[in-house]
């Protein structure tokens, strides 16, 4: 329960994700597989929604977080749920050239996303530390990239946190 469910900290090392280079529409699902193609999550394009809205799922169907976008504020943000209860907030930053986030993340150490996010090719830190690596390089399957989580890390919050960095910049 909370926000660190899915940690993995019993492993070493890093866990590599397959995700689609487009969102599917609302109302589409997509499996996320791990490197040996097993599928681990599920997002869950949501139909007759006002806003944009995904669910990400474990491979048995459980929501582990709710992806759903706030477009009335200032800036366009994108709100992460558990259990009805935002845990992290993903807008774009203000200032600077490069494609920059800011994650805010509910009784952590926020998140930065920062590189090229609409080529899929990003890094996801904190406080200065590479939490993920998001690159086209890891799979020849067209239409997709790999997401690199490192060990120890929330998978469900990172892979809901690329989830929404996609929906804010198709």
């Amino acid at each position: 329960m909370g926000l660190f469910r899915g940690r993995r900290d019993d492993d070493a090392t890093p866990r590599r994700f397959q995700m689609r280079e487009k969102l599917a529409s609302i109302g589409d699902d997509f499996w996320i597989e791990d490197e040996q193609g097993t599928r681990a999550f599920k997002v869950n394009g949501k139909a007759a929604r006002v806003r944009d809205t995904f669910l990400l799922e474990d491979a048995s169907g459980r929501e582990v977080a709710k992806i759903q976008e706030r477009k009335l504020s200032v800036r366009d943000k994108v709100d992460i749920e558990r259990d009805g209860r935002t845990v992290a907030t993903v807008h774009k930053a203000l200032v600077g050239i490069r494609d920059r986030f800011s994650i805010d993340v509910d009784g952590g150490a926020d998140l930065k996303a920062h590189g090229n996010i609409v080529d899929h090719e990003f890094e996801i830190e904190r406080d200065g530390d590479t939490v993920a690596h998001i690159s086209k390089k890891w799979f020849r399957v067209r239409d997709s990239y790999g997401v690199e989580i490192a060990a120890g890390q929330d998978e469900a919050l990172v892979l809901a946190t690329v989830v929404a960095l996609e929906s804010l910049t198709d």
